[in-house]
C-alpha cells in the first residue's frame, strides 16, 4: 500500500496538480536556490578586491587543493610515482592521484563529452548532484510541506559543512549517493540500495560505510520477506556496494601495477595508516592551526577576519547534531517499539560517517567528510521546533564561518 504521507503526484494519468508541485516539486527547487544564494552572499563577504562578487560563480572559486587531483583524474585517469622523479627538492615519497577515488572523476570526464571544460563538469555535477540531495532528502520526509519537513529542509540548506556540496569535490555525489541507498532501503529495493551504496564508496572512504549499513540491514529492512531473503537482499546490496571500492582499487592498478597504490601513497605522503586513535584524532583537528598556516595576506574582510577557527565551532555542531540525531531514534524507539527502515539506515549512516574520518586520522579533511552527515535530517524531522529552530540559527551561523575560511582560501 502506498503510504499517506506521499503525495499523489497525477490524477489518474492526468496532469500533475497544483498542490502535487506545490508539495512534490517545489521545496527541493526552492531549498536548492536559497542554497546557492546565500553561498554567494558568504563568497562575496569573504573575498576582498574586485573579483569579490564573481568568486561564488568562477570555477577558480569553487577549487581547492583536492579539486586538482579529481580534475586529474578526470582528464587523464591514475598515476602514481617517486617525487624525486620529477622533483629533485622534493621530499623523497610518493606523489601522484592515486588517494582520490573515481566516482565523481568520472561523472565529471562522462559530462564533460558534451563539450564542455572539465572545470565546468565539476561545477555542474556537484550543482546537479545539490539539487539531487534535496529532491532525495525531501522524498525521504514524506513530500508534504509542514513546519517540520520545511524547518528540516531548512536546515540542510545550510548544513554543518556544507559549503562543499558547491566545491569541486565529491561531497554532493556522495552524499547523494547516500540518500539513494537510504531510499532504496526505505523502498524494499536492494537494487537501488547498492546502487547507492556503489556510488557511495566509489566517491570516498567514507561513503563505505554503505557497505556496513546494508549488512546490518537484514536485521530492520526488507521486513516483507523471511529471513533467507532478507539475509540475501542484505548480503547481495552490501557485496555490490563494496563493488564500489573494488572498482576504485581495479582502475588503480590499471593505472599503476599495484593493488596497494592507495595505501602505499596514504603512509608515504600523508602518514595515514592503520586504524588511529578517535579522541586523539578529535584533539588534533580541534587544534589545527589553520589560521596561522594559511591566513590570506594583507586586509581581511571582517567575515573573513572572525571566522579563522571556525573549524572548532565545527567540531562541536557537529557533535551535537549527532547527539540530536541519536536521543531523536531513541525516543522514537521508545515511544513506538520500532523505527522505520530508512530511521535505522539515517542513524547507522550518520553515527559512522563522523566517526569514520577520526578513525582513519583525516585531521585536516573531516569537516568536509562530516557534510554527509546530512542523511541525518530523515530523523531530525521528528524533532520539536523548539529545537529545529535554534538549530537552524546554529547552522546558519556557522556555514557563514565555514564558508567564508573557504572562500578567503584558509581551509583545503
Amino acid at each position: 500500500m502506498e503510504s499517506r504521507s506521499q503525495p499523489v503526484l497525477t490524477r489518474g494519468f492526468g496532469r500533475p496538480s497544483r498542490r502535487a508541485w506545490l508539495h512534490g516539486l517545489l521545496p527541493p527547487v526552492v531549498a536548492w536556490l536559497a542554497s546557492d544564494l546565500i553561498t554567494w552572499l558568504v563568497a562575496n563577504a569573504s573575498v576582498a578586491g574586485d573579483g569579490s562578487a564573481v568568486a561564488f560563480w568562477s570555477t577558480a572559486g569553487r577549487r581547492r587543493w583536492d579539486s586538482e587531483h579529481y580534475l586529474s583524474i578526470a582528464k587523464t585517469g591514475y598515476e602514481m610515482f617517486r617525487c624525486r622523479d620529477r622533483y629533485p627538492d622534493f621530499p623523497d615519497v610518493v606523489c601522484g592521484n592515486v588517494a582520490w577515488f573515481p566516482g565523481y572523476p568520472m561523472l565529471v570526464r562522462a559530462v564533460s563529452a558534451a563539450g564542455l571544460s572539465y572545470e565546468i563538469s565539476a561545477v555542474v555535477v556537484t550543482e546537479a548532484c545539490l539539487f539531487g540531495c534535496f529532491a532525495v532528502l525531501w522524498y525521504l520526509l514524506g513530500a508534504r510541506l509542514g513546519w517540520a519537513t520545511g524547518l528540516t529542509l531548512a536546515i540542510g540548506v545550510v548544513f554543518p559543512g556544507g559549503i562543499y556540496f558547491h566545491a569541486m569535490f565529491p561531497i554532493a555525489a556522495g552524499t547523494l549517493a547516500l540518500l539513494v541507498c537510504v531510499a532504496g532501503v526505505k523502498r524494499g529495493s536492494w537494487l537501488l540500495a547498492a546502487a547507492g551504496g556503489f556510488m557511495a564508496a566509489a566517491c570516498h572512504l567514507v561513503g563505505a560505510v554503505a557497505v556496513g549499513m546494508l549488512v546490518l540491514s537484514a536485521f530492520f529492512a526488507w521486513r516483507r520477506d523471511g529471513w533467507p531473503v532478507r539475509l540475501a537482499k542484505a548480503g547481495a546490496s552490501a557485496a555490490v556496494a563494496a563493488c564500489g571500492l573494488l572498482w576504485a582499487k581495479w582502475l588503480m592498478w590499471q593505472a599503476t601495477g599495484r593493488w596497494d597504490a592507495y595505501e602505499t601513497i596514504q603512509e608515504s605522503s600523508y602518514g595515514q595508516s592503520g586504524v588511529r586513535q578517535p579522541f586523539d584524532e578529535m584533539r588534533n583537528a580541534y587544534d589545527f592551526p589553520f589560521g596561522d598556516w594559511y591566513r590570506p595576506h594583507g586586509s581581511l574582510p571582517w567575515l573573513v577576519e572572525h571566522s579563522l577557527g571556525a573549524h572548532r565551532s565545527q567540531l562541536w555542531l557537529n557533535a551535537v547534531f549527532l547527539l540530536l540525531v541519536v536521543a531523536t531514534a531513541v525516543v522514537r524507539l521508545l515511544r513506538r517499539r520500532r523505527l522505520g527502515a530508512e530511521e535505522w539506515a539515517a542513524l547507522i549512516l550518520t553515527a559512522a560517517i563522523f566517526l569514520v574520518p577520526f578513525f582513519a586520522g583525516a585531521q585536516m579533511s573531516w569537516y568536509r567528510n562530516h557534510a554527509q552527515m546530512f542523511v541525518g535530517l530523515v530523523l531530525v524531522r521528528y524533532v520539536s521546533r523548539w529545537v529545529q529552530v535554534p538549530l537552524l540559527a546554529l547552522c546558519s551561523v556557522q556555514y557563514c564561518l565555514l564558508g567564508a575560511m573557504f572562500f578567503a582560501g584558509v581551509l583545503v
